[in-house]
C-alpha cells in the first residue's frame, strides 16, 4: 500500500515536514510494510517557505534589509532544491508582525526591504521567484520594493518621492531606465489569494488599511495616492492596475508586481503544489492523509487540505484529513474531497500542552486512522 502524507505545518508548534513525519510513525506502527511519501504543502501563507525548501531539499538564508519603518532586520528567504527558484515571503521583511500596534503606519510603511531580499537572491544567480504577499504592514503600491530594484518614482520636480503610500499622492514620473533587467527577465509566480483590485470601496486602502492602522481619513488619502499611481503607471508602463484582480493584494505590491516585472498572480495553493510536484507523488497511492492546525468553514477556500484533496481526486484516491481542532463549518470540507476528519487531542487539555505533545499526538492519531480502515478493511472482505 502506497500513502501519500501531505499536511500543512501547524502554527506555533510543527513544520510540515514534522507533522508529516509524525503522522508516518502512526501509519508504519500498523503497516510496517507500507510506502509512505512525505511532502509538506502549504497554500502560500505562513509556513509556505518552509514547506517549499523541506520539500524540495533547499535551504533557508538570512539577510540583512530593512523593515517597514526602515529599520536593519535580519529576513530569512529560501532557495530551493533547483539552485534556481528563490521564495519570498514578503511578511518576512515588510510584515504587519514586524511592528507593534503603536507603530502602525501606512502613510510611511514601505516595501522596500522585500525588494531588497529579491535583489540577494538575484545577485546569488536566482532566475525563478515564488512571491508570497499576504501579511504586509504596507499600502506602497510596492513602490519601496521597485525602488530597491532600480525604479526610480519621482516627483514633478523630478526629485525621488519619500517612501511610503502617501507619497504616492505625488508621483509625476516613473523611470526604468536603472531597474534591474534580471528580475524582469526573471519566471516571477505571485502567491495571492484575495481578488481585491486596486482602488475603490473593495480596494486595498479601504478594505485592508484600517488592520494596518490607517483612520477612515487615511484610507482616503491612501486611496487617492494609489489611483494616482497607477494612472501614471498605465501612461509609463502601458499597464493598467486599477481594476485587475489581486492588484490590491499587500497594499497594491500585487499591482506593482504586475506592472513592473509581468508577474503572474496565482491561488498559492496552486503555486505550492505545482512547486513541490505534488501530482508525482500522487500516482499509484491508495490513500492520502493531509492535515492543518484547524479545519473549519474558512478551509473549502482552497486552502492546503482542500488543495490537495482536488489533486488527488484527479487520480481517484481517497483523503482522509488529521486537524489540530475541528471549527464552525468543518464538515462543509467533505464536499471538496475529504471524506473524513480526524483531530489529534483525544480529550480535555489547554492548547500549550496539545501544541508541547504535537507529535505523539499526531503519531496516536493516525494509529488508530489505520486501524480503522484496516477493520473496514476486514468487514468488505
Amino acid at each position: 500500500m502506497k500513502i501519500v502524507i501531505a499536511p500543512q505545518g501547524f502554527k506555533g508548534s510543527l513544520t510540515g515536514l514534522e507533522v508529516a513525519r509524525s503522522i508516518e510513525k502512526g501509519v508504519l506502527t500498523v503497516l510496517p510494510d507500507a510506502t509512505t511519501d512525505l511532502v509538506a504543502v502549504a497554500d502560500g501563507g505562513d509556513g509556505t517557505l518552509q514547506s517549499l525548501v523541506d520539500s524540495t531539499d533547499g535551504k533557508v538564508i538570512s539577510s540583512t534589509v530593512t523593515d517597514p519603518l526602515g529599520r536593519e532586520i535580519e529576513a530569512e528567504w529560501g532557495s530551493l532544491g533547483d539552485g534556481e527558484t528563490a521564495v519570498i515571503e514578503m511578511a518576512r521583511s515588510s510584515g504587519l508582525a514586524l511592528l507593534a500596534l503603536d507603530e502602525l503606519d501606512p502613510l510611511t510603511a514601505t516595501t522596500y526591504g522585500t525588494g531588497q531580499l529579491v535583489k540577494v537572491a538575484l545577485d546569488r544567480g536566482h532566475t525563478r521567484f515564488i512571491i508570497g504577499i499576504g501579511g504586509s504592514a504596507t499600502n506602497d503600491g510596492g513602490a519601496g520594493m521597485m525602488e530597491a530594484l532600480g525604479a526610480r518614482i519621482l516627483d514633478v520636480s523630478g526629485d525621488p518621492l519619500p517612501r511610503g503610500g502617501a507619497a504616492l499622492a505625488d508621483v509625476e514620473t516613473i523611470d526604468m531606465s536603472g531597474f534591474d533587467q534580471r528580475f524582469r527577465d526573471a519566471h516571477i509566480e505571485v502567491a495571492c489569494d484575495v481578488n481585491n483590485p486596486l482602488c475603490g470601496p473593495d480596494g486595498a486602502s479601504a478594505v485592508f488599511g484600517p488592520q494596518k492602522g490607517a483612520t477612515p481619513e487615511m484610507v482616503e488619502q491612501l486611496d487617492a495616492a494609489l489611483a494616482r499611481y497607477a494612472a501614471v503607471i498605465e501612461r509609463d508602463l502601458a499597464t493598467d492596475i486599477r481594476t485587475y484582480p489581486g492588484a490590491g493584494a499587500a497594499g497594491g505590491l500585487g499591482a506593482g508586481l504586475m506592472a513592473f516585472a509581468q508577474a503572474e498572480l496565482k491561488a498559492g495553493v496552486d503555486i505550492v503544489l505545482d512547486a513541490v510536484d505534488l501530482d508525482s507523488h500522487l500516482k499509484g497511492a491508495d490513500l492520502v492523509i493531509t492535515g492543518e492546525g484547524q479545519i473549519d468553514h474558512s478551509t473549502i477556500f482552497n486552502k492546503s487540505p482542500v488543495g490537495v484533496a482536488g489533486r488527488a481526486a484527479k487520480q481517484g484516491i481517497p483523503v482522509i484529513a488529521i486537524a489540530g481542532g475541528l471549527g464552525n463549518g468543518y464538515r462543509e470540507v467533505h464536499d471538496k474531497g475529504i471524506a473524513a476528519m480526524f483531530t489529534l487531542v483525544p480529550g480535555p487539555m489547554s492548547l500549550d500542552d496539545a501544541i508541547a505533545d504535537s507529535e505523539s499526538l499526531l503519531a496516536g492519531s493516525a494509529e488508530e486512522i489505520m486501524r480503522a480502515l484496516m477493520v473496514g478493511s476486514k468487514l468488505r472482505t
